[in-house]
């Protein structure tokens, strides 16, 4: 066999594709989607890391890198990250799917099958590889999306990225990581599919084309409309236009029922669109710009287009009876009056006209067109020209024939040079006919075109050929969009100020009433007018000239204009001329600051202030713009001037401003736009000059934090930018304005002011410094930040914390908001102090501890970092979701390890991987130190005890072995050191114990865990704990204890297991109880076992077992005294009286009982409050319990109550948990509950089990099993209480209570034929199994259910069971039949009539007869004479059947309804037949038991024919002489009272005296005595013997 080995440098990594299931010697069992690594390659199949072969072709190679190699390496696939981190999501996803079906989440099962299925398809796009990087970048955004969706619904960890790839942690500074998932945390996740995101611009394509012919009519282009906004195009003109002057014919009904629009949406500006979409622009799309002007017009931008729409008309009839069919034409005239070529436009893709004619409406005098024309006239023509609209009346009859009856006209613009306005005009309409000219425009341009035009010249001849028609009227809209012409007369005056010399001061002055739309249209020329009006003369307009560009300046800053200042920023990079103006601007700016400590009125220099941005970035440009014209004349009386305008700043920022809200605003303003000239100062000055600069201004600010809350915010504020800004990130300009940045936060955090805001500069600091550190050296400045800030970011943090913690109790009632605070400023300073230590190294740890001057201050320090590094330990900084920053600060301390981050027990499979991957190598490093600081204590490891044991347990719950095995001689050492110094360790033991129940029921611990102590095994070690302890002279009680633990920590692993799932109640309540149990019986913790009591209590109540949950509060009861001995406050009980928590205990336990309506229970604890009532002299107290026993007593016979069904459940394999293997319990069911249901319950409460179908014991293959089997069948309950049961008088209801209450033993029976089975009579050879189980307690008890303690099995005969059912249904007869006679069961007697026909239907078809069949048989007496007392038993048992059933049968006849008569006669003759069966088969041996009687009888003389008369009128009861011998022979065993009168003598004397009368009196007798038979009277109170007596 040939091998091949693969070098570590080219190692595979590799993805099955299809499961194997490793069916071959040393076969690797392998799941489609795992990965593999590859280490050799052998005939077809690959080696993985020496565990096992498996088939080549199962799996897809990819090519793969190693990372950290070695133990704890890490395999990373050469692909895109976003497609692995998919991958491996999916993977992950696909387990919580399923488990998202088993517990029936079904809403977010649907919803995560779609999302799944949508990020495979984008993964197979984003492999395909045939996608442009904006496509990538729209798959990966999409992907992300759904991958966060998913993660935050499944519960799962936040996952930070960068450009969609997740982060290196070990690449970024811990600030911005918490910044990233902070974000991605407070981000609402949502997604939609299909739709764009509002606010982008985006460009439109629109094709309208027939759908009979599919022809396109035409296609049009909308530029730059907003994809978040709705549209609504208005096509009709264009259409109705279509369809006019088309030369094809067409319907246009059929035209309008058969429109399509597809719409189609294009990203970007209209040079991309055309570069990336060439083939749209060949078909002849037409580019529509928008009816407006755009958002941003930038510089060069040159549009002149005006948009006129034919609004409406009102005209007169003109002696016509009909109204008129009027058609408008309009023209574009020029000055001489030319009518200008190509100036109208229909419509984009349409050819410009001279000229436009409107539609017609059909008789219509008032017409209402609504149509749009464009006007693109050209600039140069524009004044002078003028539009005219001529009126026509178009005739019906002859279809040429248009008639002129007038017009209309008006001048596109003003005397005064402003074009017209944008507004509705209504127009006068002059008359004129057909034969009128317009040759000579000058005739008709001399008359008023509106009425405002009128009130201009109200002076116009009457003699002018064109006469206005004062009834008529026309109207039209304008609506000017153009980069040139402007509305505003003072915008136009300031453009033209050469023509008005002497009014440009006021000009310039009346700029600021301009409107903002006209600045911003028109910024080019106004800019270049005002540097123009600089140069022409400086000192005369220099100020308003400088007043008017910090107008325009701050105009940009509003909202509404903010999107044109890249305009601004276009035309001082581009177009900018004013290379003198640097001077004048400095100029004016500094006059500003050097008044600001003298004005009282601050306004205008707060706009220049705000306005400085700009003005440094014309002030740069112009010297630019100077240098380069002179070739850098002047460079040092530039520098000189910038220097002392920063002396004006220092000394604006220095003003005490506290008494002077102005300056406040002053300052603040220069603050706010100060950083924002770093980036122009650069371009003129080196980065130390600038940097120099810069911590000059900075320096001059005020140190104290006592200046106002409002100017320390902007002060921070305005540091902040600074640090963000370009400046600072040069390590040059770092390394100088770092002190100072840091001394103004120092002073802050010290004196615990905006906290926010210092943790947002610190953040970016750090961020700033973990950059650079990837390129170069930046000890000196992390040098400078230990020094100045981490004592007091450690005091800082500790405040935050102790803040925290006061409010942790009500943190749970704080909504969303306050919680992102909480998080947001306590993360905040964690972030920053886990950034500032990872930068930091030995070097810096050593200046750090040698510039403490004295110990104390060394003391001090070390106490405020470990507080730190406890309270991050223990406290909940970040939410659980937050992995990354919880392992980031788990790397804090050596408590590091028992971090409950890095407990793996609850996480996912892909999480586990992520931890073991980055952390775990690094706790058994710090395992070691834990070792080396414990061995090295000497003696004074006896100082650990018991404090360090908690610690140290919780070391060993990290899943690695090397960690549990540097930790196991650590508890060997103490046990062995306060054994030493006390004999014992008590403490050790103690503490042990308690943190264990606590770690692990806390959810931590694997399964390893169990043999923690005892096996070397699972740890591999030289010695384990036992090990070590058998070598010790005190081995044998710490090989107790050992195994005690052992013990201990296997109930507390299931007990974990049962709560942190989701497992029944029954689960959880098994599992408690049997903790509970071994913390009494086994290691005598009574706290514990309190504890317990009251989870399990607990546990009762809220599955609302109210009679368990009492007796279990009832343990803890039975514990105290009726004493005065205090006690501590516990659980939920306060500092109190032994006696009154006993008291309240007791109440609570009558509450529990009378819920679960086991009031017998109660009564017992009703006398025990008495009795200490009645001690007390407390009578108010003891008529309470006393009215409360008395209701208890009302409720037992008032109230119903159902008796429940018992069964047994075998519990077999080893599969179960430890508290149920191999175990049988005897459950107590619920109300109405039967096996079918109880079957389906724990079925569905174990649904890996396995239903046995037999009741046979299983062998030990299945208790051995890897495999969970489950047996269960009913059992009847075995009462203890056999008196009150066989007590007469005592009701039915009460009885019930005992026959299924305080019951130990159960009884379950299976029949079996032992030897040949008898075909005719089966009952010969039928015997029973009796199974009888005893239990460990008494039901109902602490549980529903508790364990077999004892079987026992014997055999029951045949003649035995058939004495027990006949036995058995008398009972069951008697005992309905006094329901019925009592009236305890009303109406409906169905039950009793089901009874009677069972009974007698089953007797007449075989019953009982069959055991006469078979017992009474010559044979069989001759071949058993041992069972001859039996059979005389159940003989008798018979013949006390046939009394019940005539008395049953008789209570039948009196409540049967006479629907039912037709049953009853049917009951009645059926038992005349058993009865005749019965003495017909007993024959004279039925007698021979009451020979005696039958001999006194016939002495007496008593005809056959009077016997036989009264048997007749019995109607179906026994024969008299039957009846008198049971009679008698039942008086005289039940009452020696009367043994003297029913001797025989008595009895002959009496009937020799009158036979008849004997014979009545024992008719009347029978009849009494069957109805105390059934009903329990006393045979005393029969009126027969009262008489006879």
């Amino acid at each position: 066999m040939k091998c091949s080995s693969i070098p570590w440098e080219h190692l595979i990594h590799s993805l099955m594709i299809c499961s194997f299931r490793g069916t071959v010697p040393q076969g690797l069992v392998l799941e489609l989607g795992e990965t593999v690594q590859i280490l050799e390659k052998c005939e077809g199949k690959y080696f993985f890391l020496l565990q096992g072969i498996f088939p080549a072709n199962y799996i897809h190679l990819k090519k793969a890198i190693v990372s950290n190699r070695g133990q704890y390496e890490t395999v990373v696939p050469l692909e895109d990250s976003v497609v692995t981190e998919v991958t491996a999501t999916l993977q992950e996803w696909a387990v919580l799917w399923k488990q998202l079906y088993v517990v029936r989440t079904v809403d977010l099962f649907y919803k995560l099958r779609h999302v799944m299925n949508e990020l495979i398809d984008l993964r197979r796009q984003l492999l395909s590889g045939h996608l442009t990087q904006d496509q990538v970048r729209e798959v990966k955004r999409h992907l992300t999306v759904r991958l966060d969706w998913g993660n935050e619904h499944l519960g799962l960890d936040l996952v930070p990225r960068k450009d969609f790839e997740v982060v290196d942690s070990d690449q970024i500074s811990v600030s911005d990581l918490y910044k990233m998932v902070r974000n991605l945390w407070e981000m609402p996740l949502s997604f939609h599919f299909g739709r764009e995101r509002r606010g982008k611009m985006c460009s439109l394509l629109l094709h309208i084309f027939l759908l009979r012919t599919k022809r396109t009519l035409f296609s049009l282009y909308l530029y730059q409309i907003n994809c978040g906004a709705k549209h609504y195009f208005t096509c009709m003109p264009c259409i109705y236009r279509h369809v006019i002057f088309r030369s094809e014919k067409m319907n246009i009904f059929d035209f309008f029922a058969g429109l399509i629009i597809s719409l189609q949406l294009l990203r970007g500006d209209m040079e991309q669109i055309r570069r990336e979409n060439p083939m749209i622009f060949n078909r002849g799309v037409s580019v529509t710009r928008k009816l407006g002007f755009p958002d941003v017009i930038m510089p060069g931008d040159i549009r002149n287009d005006l948009y006129l729409t034919l609004e409406k008309g009102d005209f007169e009839r003109g002696g016509k009876s009909v109204q008129k069919n009027i058609e408008v034409t309009m023209y574009v005239l020029y000055a001489d009056g030319e009518i200008l070529k190509d100036c109208i436009s229909l419509g984009s893709g349409e050819p410009s006209r001279s000229a436009y004619h409107s539609f017609v409406l059909y008789h219509n005098n008032s017409p209402r067109w609504g149509e749009i024309i464009k006007l693109p006239i050209p600039i140069d023509r524009f004044r002078g020209s003028h539009l005219r609209f001529e009126f026509r009346h178009c005739s019906t009859k002859d279809k040429g024939e248009k008639k002129l009856f007038g017009f209309a006209f008006t001048p596109l613009m003003r005397d005064d040079g402003t074009t017209l306005s944008d507004d509705i005009h209504e127009l006068y309409v002059y008359k004129c006919d057909e034969n009128s000219t317009f040759n000579n425009h000058a005739l008709y341009l001399g008359l008023p075109c509106c009425k405002e035009d009128y009130n201009g010249c109200p002076n116009i001849p009457s003699s002018l050929i064109f006469q206005r028609s004062t009834k008529e009227t026309f109207s039209v809209s304008t609506q000017l969009s153009s980069t040139k012409l402007t509305q505003n007369v003072d915008l136009l005056a300031l453009l033209k100020w050469k023509a008005y010399p002497d009014r440009v001061m006021d000009i310039l002055g009346r700029l600021r009433h301009v409107s903002g739309e006209e600045i911003v249209k028109f910024l080019q020329d106004i800019l270049d007018t005002l540097f123009v009006v600089l140069d022409d003369n400086t000192e005369k307009y220099g100020l308003l000239v400088f007043q008017s560009l910090v107008f325009i300046i701050n105009l940009l800053r509003d909202s509404k204009y903010f999107h044109f200042r890249p305009v601004m920023d276009t035309y001082i990079q581009k177009h900018f001329a004013g290379a003198l103006a640097y001077k004048e601007l400095i100029r004016c700016l500094k006059w500003y600051m050097d008044r600001s400590a003298e004005l009282v009125r601050q306004d205008h220099i707060q706009e220049a202030m705000r306005a400085l941005e700009y003005l440094f970035k014309f002030i740069v440009q112009s010297r630019i713009l100077y240098s380069r014209a002179t070739c850098g004349m002047e460079e040092e009386q530039f520098r000189s001037s910038i220097q002392e305008l920063f002396q004006s700043i220092r000394f604006v920022l220095s003003l005490d401003s506290r008494s002077s809200e102005t300056l406040i605003f002053t300052q603040a303003a220069l603050l706010n736009s100060f950083p924002a000239i770093f980036d122009e100062l650069l371009q003129m000055f080196t980065v130390q000059e600038v940097a120099e600069f810069v911590r000059g201004t900075l320096g001059s600010m005020p140190s104290t934090v006592h200046i106002g809350q409002s100017m320390d915010v902007v002060k921070l504020q305005s540091i902040a930018r600074t640090v963000d800004s370009r400046l600072f990130s040069f390590p040059e300009s770092r390394r100088i304005l770092l002190p100072v940045v840091l001394h103004h936060i120092h002073l802050h955090l010290r004196q615990q002011k905006e906290l926010l805001i210092c943790s947002g500069i610190l953040s970016s600091i750090f961020s700033i410094i973990k950059t650079s550190s990837l390129e170069g050296d930046v000890v000196e400045e992390v040098e400078m930040m230990v020094e100045s800030l981490l004592d007091v970011l450690l005091q800082t943090l500790l405040t935050i914390m102790s803040k925290s913690q006061s409010q942790e109790a009500v943190r749970g009632q704080r909504c969303l908001n306050e919680i992102v605070s909480h998080f947001g400023q306590q993360g905040e300073y964690v972030s920053c102090l886990l950034s500032l230590l990872r930068q930091m190294s030995d070097t810096h740890f050593q200046h750090l501890l040698d510039n403490f001057q004295s110990k104390d201050e060394l003391k001090e320090f070390l106490l405020k970092i470990f507080c730190v590094f406890r309270n991050l330990m223990k406290m909940s900084v970040f939410p659980r979701d937050w992995m990354v920053m919880r392992l980031l600060t788990s790397n804090l301390a050596v408590l590091f390890i028992n971090q409950p981050s890095l407990q793996l027990e609850s996480a996912t499979p892909a999480k586990r991987k992520k931890i073991l991957d980055n952390t775990l190598h690094m706790s058994v490093l710090q395992g070691f130190p834990i070792f080396s600081v414990t061995n090295n204590k000497g003696e004074h490891k006896i100082h650990f005890i018991p404090g360090m044991i908690g610690p140290f347990l919780g070391v060993t719950l990290v899943p690695q072995p090397e960690v549990r095995n540097i930790m196991i001689p650590i508890f060997h050492d103490m046990m062995d050191w306060e054994q030493r110094k006390n004999g014992n360790f008590k403490q050790v033991e103690a503490e042990l114990i308690d943190k264990l129940d606590s770690l692990v029921s806390e959810g931590k611990g694997d399964e390893n865990y169990r043999e923690l102590f005892t096996s070397s095994a699972v740890f591999p070690s030289p010695n384990s704990l036992l090990e070590k302890i058998e070598q010790e002279t005190w081995r044998e009680t710490g090989i107790s204890f050992v195994t005690s633990v052992t013990r201990l920590m296997e109930r507390l692993l299931d007990y974990r297991d049962c709560m942190k799932g989701d497992e029944t109640e029954n689960k959880k309540i098994g599992c408690t109880v049997n903790l509970m149990n071994f913390y009494k019986s086994e290691i005598n913790k009574e706290e514990m076992y309190i504890r317990y009591i009251h989870k399990l209590c607990d546990m009762h109540l809220q599955a609302e077992n109210y009679t368990e949950a009492a007796f279990t509060l009832l343990l803890y009861c039975e514990l105290l005294q009726w004493e005065d001995r205090p006690l501590r406050e516990f659980l939920h009980y306060p500092s109190q009286s032994e006696w009154q928590r006993k008291e309240g205990l007791c109440r609570k336990i009558i509450h529990y009982f009378n819920k679960g309506k086991s009031w017998e229970f109660g009564i017992p604890l009703c006398r025990e409050l008495a009795i200490q009532y009645e001690s007390l002299y407390d009578y108010q107290s003891l008529s309470w319990i006393r009215k409360m026993e008395a209701t208890y007593y009302d409720n037992i016979m008032e109230q119903q109550r159902l008796e429940p069904e018992f069964f047994r459940v075998g519990f077999y394999g080893r599969k179960f948990p430890f508290f149920l293997r191999n175990k049988e319990y005897v459950c107590r069911g619920h109300d109405y509950e039967r096996l079918e249901a109880f079957q389906q319950r724990m079925l569905s409460e174990f649904p890996q089990a396995i239903a046995m179908q037999h009741p046979n014991h299983p062998d030990d293959s299945i208790l051995q099993c890897d495999a969970q089997y489950l047996q269960i069948y009913a059992v009847t309950p075995i009462p203890d209480n056999i008196d009150v049961l066989q007590m007469d008088r005592v009701p039915d209801r009460i009885k019930s209570f005992y026959r299924v209450n305080n019951i130990r033993k159960f009884r379950y029976d299976r029949p079996f034929h032992k030897g040949p089975k008898d075909k005719e009579n089966e009952f010969k050879s039928l015997w029973i199994e009796r199974t009888t189980l005893t239990l460990t307690h008494s039901l109902p008890g602490i549980s529903r259910w508790f364990e077999v303690e004892r079987r026992e099995l014997v055999e029951v005969s045949p003649l035995e069971n058939a004495i027990q059912v006949v036995e058995n249904k008398n009972q069951e007869l008697r005992t309905l039949i006094s329901q019925y006679q009592h009236k305890q069961m009303h109406g409906n007697i169905n039950l009793l009539s089901m009874c009677l026909n069972g009974v007698i239907d089953a007797a007449v078809n075989g019953g009982i007869a069959r055991y006469q069949e078979a017992f009474f048989d010559k044979d069989y007496i001759t071949k058993h004479p041992g069972d001859a007392e039996k059979i005389t038993q159940l003989k008798e048992l018979m013949q006390e059947q046939v009394h019940v059933l005539g008395v049953g049968l008789a209570v039948h006849e009196k409540f049967v309804h006479p629907e039912m008569r037709p049953l009853h006669k049917k009951l009645i003759d059926q038992f005349q037949m058993m009865r005749s069966s019965l003495y017909h088969v007993n024959g004279s041996q039925t007698f021979a038991v009451h020979s005696p009687l039958l001999g006194t009888v016939k002495s007496l003389g008593i005809p056959r024919c009077n016997l036989d008369h009264y048997h007749n009128q019995t109607k179906g009861y026994l024969s008299v002489i039957t009846l008198l011998s049971s009679v008698f022979s039942t008086i005289a065993s039940n009452s020696k009272a009367f043994s003297s009168t029913l001797r025989s003598e008595h009895l002959v004397r009496m009937a020799r005296n009158n036979s008849t009368r004997i014979l009545k009196c024992g008719l009347s007798l029978s009849k009494q005595m069957r109805s105390a038979e059934v009903t329990g009277a006393s045979f005393c109170s029969l009126p027969f013997l009262r008489v006879w007596t």
